[in-house]
Parts: structure tokens; C-alpha cells; sequence
């Protein structure tokens, strides 16, 4: 398994295992450029660790979701972002409620990314998330936003890993 990971890419050169892997944002931009950031009073995260919270709610500016935004790379390889998604105070209440529930894989949202995603410059654009695995968070999966929804669902050359985080 180790050789595997260690192998060149035949297209572009780079190990495989930069290829297939997840960035994982800390926190959401509205968040991060707060004072108190997720330790305002009032604050909600599903885990004390925002890395590895997946459901947050802060006073004043948003709840928030974390989701997986696939980029998909030629060769059948695919680069995954995890990135906050804000979310309707509602659409977090329902979210809790079936989350450890068998109703978790019909969950669907709609919201907002709040992340920046580079090289694309993608922040606060509308993104629509389904549960694709039980087991995983939810996808981004559509986006009314012509150039989200290109960066879901075309297939990007290898090049674009240099700008990747």
C-alpha cells in the first residue's frame, strides 16, 4: 500500500497520494475574521475542535455545516475540499435532529460557501448538498452558480494541484 502512495502520477509527475486527498478548512471565513471567532459567547460546534466539528452555529453571523466539495481530476483521481457551508437557523435545527438518525441519508440543504476556494476565487455563492455516503459528511453537489457548478462537474487537469492548498 505504502509503494502505492509513493508512486508518480503518469500525467503530471506528482506522488499519486497528492491526488486522492481532502483539505479541510478550520473555520468559515465570516467566522475566522471575527473577534472572539468560535469562542463568542453563545457559541455551538458539534466538537470543542472546530477541525473536527462538523455542525456550528455562532451568534450573529451563521450556522453552518461542514460539507465536502469534490474536484475531479482527469485520470479518475479527485481532490476534495472540506468546507463550511452556511446554512438557515432552521435547516441546523432539522440538521441535528437527523444526524446520527437513519433519516440522515435523505438529508438535503441549500446555503452558502464560506470558505474561499482557490484558484477559482469561489466565496458566498449558493451550493445545494446531498448525502452521498451515510458515513461522510454531505456533498456539495449542484450550485445555481455557473462557475461552482463547473468546478463540480468537470474534470480539471492535474496542473491545477499547484494552486492547491
Amino acid at each position: 500500500m505504502d509503494s502505492i502512495k509513493a508512486q508518480a502520477c503518469t500525467m503530471c509527475g506528482q506522488a499519486t497520494a497528492a491526488h486522492d486527498r481532502d483539505v479541510r478548512f478550520r473555520l468559515p471565513e465570516p467566522v475566522l475574521n471575527s473577534p472572539h471567532q468560535h469562542r463568542a459567547e453563545g457559541s455551538w460546534l458539534s466538537d470543542p475542535d472546530p477541525t473536527t466539528a462538523t455542525l456550528m452555529q455562532i451568534p450573529n453571523i451563521s450556522p453552518f455545516v461542514r460539507a465536502l466539495l469534490p474536484v475531479k481530476l482527469e485520470g479518475g483521481h479527485e481532490f476534495r475540499f472540506g468546507v463550511w457551508i452556511a446554512i438557515h437557523p432552521d435547516d441546523l435545527q432539522h440538521t441535528c435532529r437527523v444526524w446520527n438518525a437513519p433519516e440522515y441519508s435523505d438529508l438535503k440543504l441549500t446555503g452558502y460557501l464560506a470558505n474561499k476556494i482557490q484558484p477559482w476565487g469561489l466565496y458566498k455563492v449558493p451550493v445545494n448538498l446531498a448525502v452521498l455516503n451515510p458515513d461522510q459528511t454531505p456533498y456539495c453537489v449542484s450550485s445555481p452558480n455557473e462557475e461552482l457548478n463547473s468546478v463540480l462537474t468537470q474534470e480539471w487537469p492535474h496542473a491545477i494541484l499547484a494552486s492547491l492548498p
